[in-house]
């Protein structure tokens, strides 16, 4: 017993002792920030970002660090220590207000969502999608129109008072897969070659192209409706469809025969990083046209990623330079926390004082793993495990923070579509289907251990 005690002081001592530097270090530096007055010129306004950078970056590193030594996903680190951030107000502390609206962290934050979307793209294959065969693709349709439906319904029965197309846009919130989430469970067990996780992953990357489609669509809806139409005539509505699909299909083209150019002609300059900065051109590139088509700039992201094949830039590989996924890993641990903290900053812990809002984030979760464990009903084979593939599409994380941040950006009447309220019921949402879907997964896939055939 004393050995094992020991044993906890050695791995738990130093972890103790580093949390409570850093907690140190961020409640100085959040000090530091609370006595400054209204920023006079440049140079107050860049310090004051610098600092509340130190304060984010160090934050979300203490928070995933917590989380991982848990055996659960960083990001729900990195929300919670937003969600502290950002709620620290309730306890007489305004020093950090401004984050909820400071421009340049929100730029800094977008851009990471770029990227991070760019890279769900990487991590995606055409050729695999056109191989996943007719199974994946049935499970990833009722994996969007289901919880689409039910999340749209749950919307009108507890914000009655809420414009009709934010209760439509609530409903796109919930058609987002986690494959990430997924993928780590499953490899993690093993079960990643199994016909079961062939169709999941499969599924799961056709849902993020449907789920961002109906993301674009809806959006193109609202901004219509924005300019003053009551209701979208059939023939805008069309119009709006036939652009988002039309836009990522001509990007796919396209792009399947300029990319293989473009990298060609980047590799003949010597200079080194050549291939960090022509893929994130290339991706900042499809996500201003899709912006440009009134677009969300994801989607034109992911378009990029899905693109981008290990062959286009096989000279930058062959002469040196390290792979794309090693290249943006930096970047991206640098950038993409940042959209995790200020999303949970963004959380007002306060709005669930508000009547029915508690209820309305336990609706929200219900139909939330209800809609995509309708998944396993569209798998034709019975000596497949439905279960584990309905439970295995459950995960919201990051995508479904995306999407409702992006809700937080679109006006209605003069108001956002996704409120405050609205926003932290989502959050809550995520971090649940993040937290429920991996142990589910796990128990749904160990208890039939015996091999089935892959499907045809």
């Amino acid at each position: 017993m004393t050995g094992e005690v020991q044993t906890g002081k050695v791995d738990f001592l130093p972890m103790r002792r580093i949390l409570w530097s850093a907690v140190a270090l961020l409640l100085l530096l959040s000090a530091a920030l609370g006595r400054e007055s209204a920023p006079a010129d440049h140079h107050q306004v860049v310090g004051r970002v610098l600092l509340a950078l130190v304060i984010i970056l160090i934050g979300a590193k203490l928070g995933g660090e917590l989380f991982e030594r848990f055996h659960q996903p960083a990001v729900l680190g990195e929300l919670i220590v937003g969600m502290l951030i950002g709620n620290l107000s309730l306890l007489g502390f305004h020093g950090l207000d401004f984050l909820k609206n400071e421009e340049l962290i929100a730029l800094l934050a977008e851009i990471g969502v770029i990227l991070l979307l760019f890279e769900v793209g990487l991590e995606s294959n055409l050729s695999e999608m056109r191989q996943v065969g007719l199974t994946s693709f049935l499970v990833a349709m009722v994996g969007i129109m289901a919880p689409f439906f039910l999340g749209w319904g749950v919307a009108a029965l507890f914000l009655p008072e809420e414009h009709r197309l934010a209760h439509v846009y609530v409903g796109a919130v919930l058609c987002a897969t986690s494959v990430g989430i997924t993928a780590r469970v499953l490899r993690d067990l093993g079960k990643i070659a199994t016909p079961e996780a062939r169709i999941i992953l499969g599924a799961a990357v056709i849902d993020d192209v449907l789920g961002l489609l109906v993301l674009a669509v809806v959006s193109g809806i609202i901004r219509a409706a924005n300019q003053g139409e009551a209701d979208v005539p059939i023939g805008e509505l069309l119009w709006i469809i036939a652009k988002s699909v039309g836009f990522l299909a001509l990007a796919l083209w396209v792009g399947q025969h300029l990319s293989p150019r473009l990298f060609r002609l980047a590799s003949k300059l010597r200079v080194h990083g050549m291939l960090l900065v022509t893929s994130v051109s290339f991706c900042f590139l499809l996500a201003y046209l899709a912006g440009v088509f009134g677009l969300a700039t994801i989607v034109g992201a992911f378009a990029a990623g899905l693109l981008l094949d290990r062959v286009h830039y096989q000279d930058f590989l062959d002469r040196g330079e390290h792979p794309l996924e090693d290249a943006l890993h930096p970047v991206m641990t640098l950038l993409v926390p940042i959209f995790f903290v200020l999303m949970g900053i963004r959380v007002d812990l306060a709005s669930f004082a508000q009547k029915g809002i508690l209820g309305f984030a336990f609706a929200l979760t219900a139909v939330a793993i209800l809609g995509k464990q309708a998944c396993g009903l569209a798998v034709r084979d019975r000596r497949l495990n439905r279960l584990a593939i309905g439970l295995g599409m459950v995960p919201r994380g990051e995508v479904g923070l995306i999407v409702a941040g992006i809700g937080m950006t679109l006006v209605l009447g003069g108001e956002p579509v996704v409120t405050p309220a609205v926003f932290s019921a989502t959050v809550i949402m995520v971090m649940v289907t993040t937290l429920v879907a991996p142990p589910l997964l796990k128990w749904a896939l160990m208890r039939r251990e015996t091999p089935v055939p892959a499907a045809g």
